[in-house]
């Protein structure tokens, strides 16, 4: 199984960057792909399918992209589904550094039913916002 990161600029190998610190080093079963700027989506869409040259007809994929209907997320369906993995692909728009972590940490070890609902649960449980408690006026102590 293979986590597959695509993003707009550098987040997808940025990501992959912050997995590594958090999941155990480098990790050959994660991928990552931004469409760099400047970069055409036929460029984008060869630098993707180089990527996944060497998975086979049994490996499964989960891809997530950082915004649903964009370019590296559409163009990578697009090279994921000709090779022929569509149907051994899950996908996820408006990936996170929870959804990303989950999927690379449980992937291995759960079915994929639970792996999507624990990838959507971390990934909005960790939207909050953080709010600082203002100082207690130590007068009030008195």
């Amino acid at each position: 199984k293979y986590v597959v990161l695509v993003s707009h600029g550098t987040f997808a190998p940025g990501l992959k960057s912050v997995l590594a610190m958090l999941a155990g080093g480098e990790r050959e079963d994660v991928i990552s792909v931004g469409l760099e700027d400047g970069m055409g989506a036929d460029e984008f869409a060869a630098k993707f399918a180089a990527e996944i040259a060497n998975m086979k007809a049994d490996d499964e994929i989960v891809l997530l992209g950082d915004i649903i209907g964009g370019s590296p997320l559409t163009n990578a369906i697009e090279q994921i589904s000709a090779k022929g993995l569509i149907e051994n692909t899950i996908i996820f728009g408006g990936m996170n550094l929870a959804m990303a972590l989950t999927a690379t940490l449980m992937k291995d070890d759960v079915d994929t039913e639970t792996l999507k609902a624990s990838m959507v649960s971390e990934a909005t449980g960790a939207i909050k916002e953080f709010v600082l408690a203002a100082p207690e006026d130590e007068e009030d102590d008195i």
